[in-house]
């Protein structure tokens, strides 16, 4: 597996630092302007913004020092968006790095500004699947980053403690697009965990259960979510423990909130053994994820990180330890191989042995 250069990685870096900065900085939209307007002798800021519709904001008098602080202020985070642009630009252009299909982008973007990393969800699955590449300094190959939906997940627990809660999940969803729509819940219409347009693109929320399984077919509520609730599933807390920050390439960067690439890898060597039959090509994907991640964390020398992620699963108990078993088994061979060796060398170079698990080293 390729790297990619350390320039490129710096760069990763810093955009992800100065995204992350620029979330916290300002209350006015980075599309608009303030404008200085003359009324009878006086002049007075405006903010103005030209989509959907041309519309200005009163904002006080120009000798007021207070308002001209935040002005300037503007101008600076407004530059420093033009040129995280150009960072992102350089990364997919020249470094090779995968931005996501626009739409995804800008239902992330518009989710992300509503505050949604902010009160601590995670954003899983593929879509976070594609920041490991700028994270581990990596190239990854496209057909494993391709998806048509984006899930996000958060524990009931922050979700009830944090005592803060985003917009309406579907109003944020319908300034990207108006024909979002609720999908009410297989066994409670009265809530939502997904969320869905015209063209089939969906949107979900998780969250992990670790209680009884009577659960899962029922929806959490999830207080901080806007009117979204979330489809509790097994494993799931052992995927979003820990989480990094990385940045979504789009636009100017999408600072997020991701599992960490050894818990992702473990993750989908266990969620592959719970397909369906009929999702063979799910099936898959979660196995091509999972030997990338391992081959890219061996070839960046965080296998440890690895190992440390995978004796923690094993440590939880038999179900773990045969999902774990039964996905390693799915894997093709040249693949295990590589997955199995890998796994070995990690475990014997922190000196841990587990119980029941055969280690394989090349």
């Amino acid at each position: 597996m390729k790297t990619i250069d350390l320039a490129y990685r710096t760069l990763y870096a810093e955009l992800v630092q100065r995204s992350l900065d620029a979330s916290f900085e300002t209350d006015f939209s980075t599309a608009g302007n303030f404008v200085r307007v003359p009324v009878k002798g006086r002049d007075y800021w405006y903010f103005e913004e030209t989509r959907p519709e041309k519309t200005r904001r009163y904002v006080g008098p120009a000798e007021d020092p207070e308002i001209a602080r935040r002005v300037a202020a503007f101008r600076e985070i407004k530059d420093d968006l033009r040129n995280r642009r150009k960072l992102v630009s350089t990364l997919v252009r020249d470094a090779g790095l995968t931005a996501p299909e626009t739409f995804t982008g800008d239902v992330v973007e518009a989710l992300a500004k509503a505050g949604l990393f902010r009160l601590r969800a995670v954003l899983v699955g593929t879509v976070a699947f594609q920041t490991y590449a700028g994270h581990l300094g990596v190239r990854l190959p496209g057909a494993a980053l391709q998806t048509g939906d984006a899930d996000f997940a958060q524990f009931h627990s922050v979700s009830a403690d944090v005592e803060d809660s985003m917009p309406p999940v579907i109003d944020v969803l319908r300034a990207v697009d108006p024909k979002f729509r609720e999908i009410p819940h297989r066994t409670d219409a009265g809530r939502t965990t997904q969320y869905e347009n015209a063209s089939r693109y969906r949107i979900e929320f998780l969250t992990p259960n670790r209680g009884s399984d009577n659960h899962a077919d029922r929806a959490s509520p999830m207080p901080s979510l806007g009117g979204a609730s979330a489809q509790p599933l097994r494993f799931l807390d052992f995927l979003i423990r820990d989480p990094v920050r990385t940045v979504l390439l789009h636009r100017s960067g999408v600072p997020v909130l991701v599992p960490s690439p050894e818990r992702f890898a473990v993750h989908k060597l266990i969620v592959a053994t719970r397909r369906e039959r009929g999702a063979a090509a799910k099936r898959e994907k979660d196995l091509h994820q999972a030997g990338l991640l391992v081959e890219a964390l061996d070839t960046t020398r965080r296998q440890d990180d690895l190992a440390l992620a995978f004796a923690e699963a094993w440590e939880r108990g038999d179900a773990w330890r045969d999902a774990l078993r039964k996905g390693l088994g799915l894997l093709k061979p040249d693949r295990h191989e590589m997955v199995q060796s890998v796994l070995g060398r990690a475990l014997g170079e922190v000196g841990i042995q587990l119980e029941g698990f055969s280690v394989r080293i090349a």
